[in-house]
């Protein structure tokens, strides 16, 4: 079955399109059967998952988001390199230059702007790179995903962001291992040691009560400060390479968690868009009312340009004297009315307030060997359930046994849905009698 809410509407949005291709009777008879079979049994109607796996047997739509997850791909591949690019980059120097910790605090500043400007439009539904998609988008297979794909963009920025912070880390903890490095500040701007000092706490306040070695001090601030034109060593050389602590903790605290925990945001925001989107899918409404609404077959499944005919057929004899069997569909005539018709035979109920085992044991009862009487009321159209029965009955008796459709009705006019009914169904042993006026029930309803 469908597993996440993503998936599920996927699939939903792809066996309601193939639905399309079937007619309004079919759909309504096919689920509700789904559904009288949950009711017999005690359990609420069929969930989507349930009914998609009914249905379609369990297949799922396996190319909506193939090119997505390409992309992903590309993106987490991307993100990667470029990390470790990037993190080379920042700390090459040449002589005895230092890194600049301005620069790679501006970098870490961008990054977090990225990240969140990335989460902003997916809240807000932006599509600044709509063109980029276009026609030939992701989405072209399953028109459901056009409406994600803010959601499922972010998701693909936020992986590869989080690729690039990883592995930017781990290539500055690895230079770290493998290098001597030396750190410095400077900047154009006229900025004392005790303003940057109080600035590096600032970034610092998350760990500064849990981890202080990880806070550069007044004193390593002020000697790592240097200028361009600057050509002596500093006073202390080995002090320089005291701000990596405080470097992968900037990094791992404004980097590396602010990525993960927004590609969760943007996994919880897909997810729960998907689930909104599925709750007013237009497929999803018309199933909750085929669920709920008897079927009933009114013999008008042509076009509505299409005037309805109905069949010319020879007068169908009265029921035979040999009969078998006779079976109250739905409750139809009362004792007296019954024992006039057929004389001392085996009478069953089947169909109406009857479950399904009900049905199926007067199957089971029924004397199939000889022509069995089904007695309905004419006024009322031939519905899903008893077609469901006939089939049932054929299956269970064999194509040689008669049977006869008795309907209970003052005129002829009331048997033109069931004529159609038995012409649609290409049964030569089913056959209608002539109509029976009841004198105990009511002509019409």
């Amino acid at each position: 079955m469908s597993s996440s809410p993503l998936r599920l509407l996927l699939d939903f949005d792809a066996q309601y399109r193939r639905d399309r291709d079937q007619t309004p009777a079919f759909l309504h008879r096919r689920d509700r059967r789904l559904a009288l079979v949950r009711e017999q049994a005690g359990a609420t109607p069929p969930s989507l998952a349930e009914w998609l796996h009914a249905v379609g047997n369990g297949r799922h739509d396996t190319t909506s988001l193939r090119r997505w997850r390409r992309l992903n791909g590309g993106l987490l591949l991307a993100g990667g390199v470029l990390g470790v690019l990037t993190m080379l980059g920042l700390l090459y120097v040449t002589g005895p230059a230092r890194i600049n910790v301005t620069l790679f605090l501006a970098l870490v500043l961008m990054q977090l702007l990225l990240a969140l400007a990335t989460t902003g439009q997916a809240l807000v539904g932006w599509r600044p790179w709509g063109g980029l998609l276009g026609r030939g988008g992701p989405e072209q297979g399953a028109p459901a995903l056009r409406q994600l794909q803010p959601q499922l963009a972010a998701r693909a920025a936020q992986t590869g962001g989080l690729a690039f912070a990883v592995t930017a880390l781990l290539t500055l903890l690895a230079q770290i291992l493998v290098r001597d490095l030396a750190f410095g500040w400077s900047t154009t701007l006229q900025t004392s040691a005790p303003a940057y000092h109080r600035l590096v706490e600032t970034l610092a306040w998350p760990w500064r009560g849990w981890l202080p070695g990880a806070v550069p001090g007044l004193e390593l601030v002020a000697q790592s400060r240097y200028f361009r034109l600057e050509s002596g060593a500093p006073a202390d050389p080995a002090l320089l390479g005291g701000w990596w602590p405080f470097l992968v903790m900037t990094w791992l605290t404004y980097v590396v968690m602010p990525r993960l925990a927004l590609l969760l945001l943007a996994q919880a925001h897909l997810r729960r868009r998907a689930r909104r989107l599925l709750r007013d899918h237009p497929g999803v409404a018309a199933l909750r009312e085929r669920f709920a609404t008897p079927w009933v077959d009114s013999g008008d499944e042509a076009p509505a340009a299409t005037p309805l005919t109905t069949p010319a057929a020879a007068p169908a004899p009265p029921p035979p004297a040999d009969t078998g069997t006779l079976i109250r569909w739905a409750g139809a005539g009362d004792g007296d009315l019954v024992r006039h018709l057929v004389g001392e035979v085996p009478i069953l109920d089947a169909g109406g307030a009857a479950t399904l085992e009900q049905d199926r044991d007067t199957l089971n009862r029924a004397d199939g060997g000889r022509p069995v009487v089904i007695l309905v009321r004419a006024w009322e159209p031939p519905t899903g359930d008893l077609a469901d029965f006939l089939d049932d009955a054929r299956a269970h008796w064999g194509p040689a046994t008669p049977i006869l459709l008795q309907p209970l009705a003052t005129d002829d006019q009331a048997l033109a849905p069931w004529q159609r009914f038995l012409a649609r169904r290409q049964d030569p042993a089913l056959q209608l009698c002539p109509p029976l006026a009841p004198d105990r029930e009511a002509a019409t309803p």
